[in-house]
């Protein structure tokens, strides 16, 4: 028997038709993040791993919903997909493969089902989105989408019980990978029409968003991306406070993925004109030994 077998016999998931659609979201969370599913998989308590990629895979989805074709149409597929999560919500069940995962997972962990509506509720704040005029504004984004969207995973992996502290501390590392995700995707956010810095920073370090869009590799241009990489960091190592909030057998994953971000702030450091052309990546030894080291924290702490 694999890992996701027994991952799914330890979370009581027994039943042929819900096992396949669990399968299902695992593959779907393997085409889009490889390395979220794998590092899930390893790291994760086995009965925590199918609701994780539950959650994941439904993350994704409407995420997809928000970014394919015309605004229109986002729009109306976003409120179709708003209005079947919540009748099936509401009615405790579902007739949608892809959904039965979720009201599942909803059932068996019901933090999950509160951050469901409260990520929903928020998808408006990307549709709406046509950049920042000021600092104020990005923070507005975090508190409006950025964190209900990563309280649908990170719920899941967090204490029980009241999670304010936890979630002030989810609020701090979001803070900082938002917007290290958009330095880091400002060539390919640019060319879908999306300036993701606010325009109040571009004047303070005399950049317009013409420099950026013609990829003009100015000392301006690079003090920018030092100055938003410099505040990414920062805050990200505020963030890294989330790793003692979650119970010992979670630590492992949320150490990844502290670590990813860091890597990848360290990557885009390291060739600043680059971002102008396309998104760095966390070298991959690097990577693989940050797996390494918390695969053997989490079997240790397995026993």
């Amino acid at each position: 028997m694999g890992r996701w077998e027994r991952a799914l016999d330890a979370a009581g998931i027994r039943e042929a038709g819900l096992r396949a659609d669990y399968g299902r979201q695992r593959e779907l969370v393997a085409r889009y993040k490889r390395e979220v599913a794998l590092a899930t998989e390893l790291l994760l308590p086995a009965p925590m791993v199918p609701h994780v990629i539950a959650a994941a895979a439904f993350m994704h989805r409407t995420d997809t919903l928000l970014d394919s074709g015309p605004l229109a149409e986002r729009r109306a597929a976003s409120a179709h997909w708003q209005r079947k999560v919540a009748d099936s919500l509401t009615a405790g069940r579902t007739d949608d493969p892809e959904l039965r995962p979720l009201l599942h997972s909803a059932g068996a962990h019901p933090v999950l089902r509160d951050r469901v509506p409260d990520f929903l509720a928020a998808a408006g704040a990307d549709l709406d989105f046509t950049g920042f005029a000021t600092e104020e504004d990005y923070q507005a984004y975090v508190d409006g989408y950025s964190l209900p969207a990563f309280m649908v995973v990170a719920a899941l992996i967090g204490p029980d019980g009241d999670q304010g502290d936890y979630r002030a501390a989810c609020r701090t590392f979001i803070d900082g990978s938002q917007r290290l995700d958009f330095v880091n995707d400002l060539a390919e956010d640019l060319a879908d029409g999306r300036l993701t810095v606010p325009v109040q920073t571009l004047a303070e370090h005399g950049v317009t968003r013409a420099d950026l869009e013609r990829g003009r590799d100015l000392p301006a241009v690079r003090a920018l991306l030092a100055d938003l990489l410099g505040r990414a960091d920062r805050t990200l190592a505020e963030g890294r406070a989330v790793i003692d909030r979650v119970p010992p057998a979670h630590r492992p994953m949320v150490r990844c993925i502290v670590g990813v971000e860091e890597l990848t702030g360290a990557a885009a450091r390291a060739d600043l004109g680059a971002l102008l052309r396309r998104s760095a990546s966390p070298a991959k030894p690097a990577a693989l030994r940050l797996l390494a080291r918390e695969y053997l924290r989490a079997r240790r702490l397995r026993g």
